[in-house]
């Protein structure tokens, strides 16, 4: 792939360039079958394809334009509507049938017509770097694009939410989501997100950190268990309800600890998530290393929160939910690396879809309070 600039004074495109950059790769040994061109203007003029062709020794219809579009994902149609998956095909030396795009392209419909918005407040302490949570936020809109929804996303500091702050920063929020995340910097804000969520009754979803920021908030607040706190941010705390997966401990080389790749597990029937899931037996991707722990299973039960997924041997807590809420629900695991834009992942689906509940109209900020 190549850039083809475009000299908006002379109002053409130039293929030097790329012309320039081909030879480059000949002088090192290597003749490309096939040359992509990024454009962000249409490339109108079809003697830019025949000299591009000519020049770098291609044939003419592999030379492809790769122009920038204002929805990613209609890049797939446009490259189709020249033929590039039978050219590299053919160039490959492979038969194959034609690519049947049709569920790809209502896909692409319903994300050009999204009549309805919720506002979602994404709290996290990697915000800067909007990229550090992509797949959350892709994740996110995937499960708008099903319900002809635009899931809009307000990035939100967890270091600047305190206790003073915290009503202006979410009042406008339609749902709040904590994704994940590893050490002790504005753990504090993402306990009072979840504090927030519980006390307003508004749409939660904790992934992984998430999950453990949720529970350490309703062992606090629900459970009386005042100081509770994760292993990970006060090695002191009195109640630690996060802790080091079993058979670990503070002597174990952290460096290769964390639980990773795919797990089981097992839903408990009659649960918010399993209705999401349609299933009670179901396999997710992890990725940490302290774990809901086991020693406060009874008292955190009993106090009203629900143990809604375990391992498949019931020795990890994977999952936790408060029943009678719309949606107030944390993973272990991290569901976002299996969403797709055509298949979106069922718990962002009836997250956005409880989010869409509170916010009846689908206006942004316009909050609707309901009676459970």
């Amino acid at each position: 792939m190549t850039l083809v600039p475009y000299l908006k004074a002379g109002g053409e495109h130039k293929s030097k360039p790329t012309q320039h950059s081909v030879k480059e790769l000949q002088g090192m040994g290597i003749s490309p079958n096939i040359i992509v061109l990024r454009a962000d203007e249409p490339i109108t003029d079809s003697g830019i394809f025949s000299k591009i062709a000519h020049f770098c020794n291609v044939k003419p219809d592999c030379v492809i334009q790769n122009l920038t579009l204002p929805i990613l994902y209609e890049a797939p149609l446009m490259l189709e509507e020249a033929h590039f998956s039978g050219i590299v095909c053919r160039e490959l030396g492979l038969k194959t049938p034609e690519p049947d795009l049709e569920d790809w392209r209502q896909m692409v419909e319903r994300v050009r017509h999204q009549n309805r918005r919720v506002k979602i407040a994404l709290v996290g302490k990697y915000v800067q770097l909007h990229d550090a949570y992509l797949s959350v936020a892709e994740a996110l809109r995937h499960a708008g694009y099903a319900l002809d929804t635009k899931a809009e996303i307000d990035w939100i500091d967890s270091e600047t939410l305190t206790e003073e702050t915290l009503d202006t920063a979410l009042s406008g929020a339609d749902g709040i989501i904590v994704p994940g995340g590893f050490g002790s910097r504005g753990i504090e804000g993402m306990i009072l997100a979840a504090q927030y969520a519980r006390r307003e009754h508004v749409p939660y979803f904790g992934i992984c950190l998430g999950m453990q920021t949720a529970v350490i908030e309703f062992a606090r607040h629900a459970a009386g268990l005042e100081g509770a706190n994760s292993h990970e941010f006060d090695e002191n705390a009195p109640h630690q309800v996060i802790a080091f997966m079993p058979g670990q401990n503070d002597e174990v080389d952290k460096g290769g600890t964390l639980r990773l790749g795919r797990y089981p597990c097992v839903l408990r029937e009659g649960t918010r998530i399993a209705s999401c899931y349609g299933k009670t037996e179901i396999s997710e991707r992890h990725r940490h290393r302290y774990e809901f722990a086991n020693a406060y299973r009874d008292k955190l039960e009993k106090a009203g929160l629900c143990l809604s997924g375990l391992s498949p041997d019931g020795r990890l807590v994977e999952t936790v939910e408060i029943p009678g809420e719309r949606f107030f629900v944390g993973v272990q695991f991290h569901p976002e690396f299996k969403s797709r834009p055509n298949k979106p992942h069922p718990l962002f689906v009836g997250f956005i879809k409880a989010a869409l509940e509170v916010n009846r109209h689908g206006v942004p900020g316009a909050r609707q309070r309901q009676d459970l």
